[in-house]
């Protein structure tokens, strides 16, 4: 039987890499200006949030600073900013030593950045982000899981199961003892607090990617508290996946623009992991929803059992492919079973199409993949790729009979 992934939260919509909102908030022009030219001599590596943007940790601060810099010198600077270091994060995968530091004054994040500027030994700062997972209200059971029949599983698990290709799931907790995950988690890992409870979410993403690719592996990392991850702790996780030896990273969850996520998951692909994520479920004038947006990132959209675009997925340029994503059939905490609808859904079940042709053939590198799954694609709406349903629907038996050559 087939399961895929519940998608429980509302979406937020992300930010263009290279247009940001105009402020909307009543500002006089002399603080307008003032804004405009601290943001000019803001030295490379000093990010400030954009006016409207407001999804990030309001007392927090990411910082980039060498390793040699001593203790010492990191609590003098604190000390003269008034803030409290709270944690260091050495990133393999990009050799930066992140820094998070809270504010202990009534400074604003943006204040705080242009004021760290100043100091010559710190390299970089920025907001800590916040992002949330890709999900949307969930069905009722019915009768009609439609999934498996438009993805062709019958006629696909001949061919390749995504026999021992290790899948990361940056998520919620997942239920590991669901009968239907039997043999599939390969390690679970927890980032956040170990006593929590499993999360529908996490779960229903694990039987999506179990669904489409029976014999893959995954490695579960508890990320999201409820619904909420911020920057510091995704890279951790994508970092931790990296190091793990993972093959695919699923991310169905979306956010703001951040340089320093957005340089692991490059890194990451350097090394030949290939990236998978939700589109986004704000709607048709969302703007781009990160990570899904990142050039190296292959970003999927969701579908119903007629081929339509399910109406709040967000549209643009950056939408690689679409999969089944509404109404669909998923395992939920507790033996019990769920309809999810959304991006999340769809990324999830790409993610198990990734295994599939990974399976088949080894050496492709993600841009490789990419391109299969594109090129192969089932053309939805005007032809050829067009910001709804991107190239168009995954066609699995053409994916699988391209790797193979």
């Amino acid at each position: 039987m087939f399961f895929c992934v519940a998608l429980i939260a509302g979406s937020l919509a992300g930010l263009s890499l290279l247009n940001q909102p105009q402020d909307n908030n009543k500002q006089s022009t002399s603080a307008v200006t003032t804004t405009a030219v601290a943001a000019v001599a803001l030295r490379h590596g000093f990010d400030l949030p954009p006016p409207n943007e407001t999804r990030y940790v309001k007392n927090e601060v990411l910082l980039d600073i060498p390793t040699h810099v001593p203790d010492a010198t990191l609590d003098r600077i604190a000390a003269r900013h008034a803030m409290t270091r709270l944690e260091t994060v050495k990133v393999n995968a990009t050799g930066r030593t992140l820094h998070r530091w809270r504010i202990d004054s009534s400074r604003s994040v943006r204040q705080a950045i242009m004021r760290l500027s100043r100091e010559q030994i710190i390299s970089g700062a920025g907001p800590n982000y916040l992002y949330t997972l890709e999900q949307d209200s969930p069905g009722f059971l019915s009768n009609d899981h439609y999934a498996p029949r438009k993805l062709q599983l019958s006629d696909v698990h001949r061919i390749a199961t995504g026999d021992g290709v290790l899948i990361a799931l940056i998520d919620t907790k997942v239920d590991a003892a669901h009968r239907d995950l039997a043999g599939v988690i390969a390690e679970n890992i927890e980032l956040l607090d170990a006593q929590s409870k499993p999360h529908a979410h996490a779960t229903g993403m694990a039987g999506a990617i179990a669904g489409v690719a029976p014999r893959a592996r995954l490695l579960a990392i508890h990320v999201f508290a409820i619904n909420k991850s911020s920057t510091l702790e995704l890279i951790r996780a994508v970092d931790l996946a990296t190091q793990r030896g993972a093959r695919i990273i699923n991310m169905s969850f979306g956010g703001p623009h951040d340089p320093r996520l957005r340089d692991t998951l490059a890194a990451a692909s350097r090394q030949g992991i290939i990236l998978i994520a939700a589109a986004g479920n704000g709607g048709a004038k969302s703007p781009p929803q990160f990570p899904g947006a990142y050039p190296n990132v292959i970003a999927v959209t969701a579908t119903d059992v007629a081929d339509r675009l399910f109406k709040h997925a967000n549209r643009g340029n950056y939408i690689a492919v679409a999969a089944p994503g509404v109404d669909v059939f998923a395992p939920a905490p507790g033996d019990a079973y769920q309809l999810s609808t959304g991006t999340s859904i769809a990324a999830a079940e790409v993610s198990g199409v990734a295994a599939l042709v990974i399976e088949r053939n080894p050496s492709l590198k993600p841009a490789a993949v990419r391109k299969i799954l594109m090129d192969t694609a089932k053309d939805l709406g005007p032809k050829g790729h067009d910001r709804d349903y991107g190239a168009g629907l995954v066609n699995v038996p053409q994916a699988l009979d391209w790797s193979g050559r």
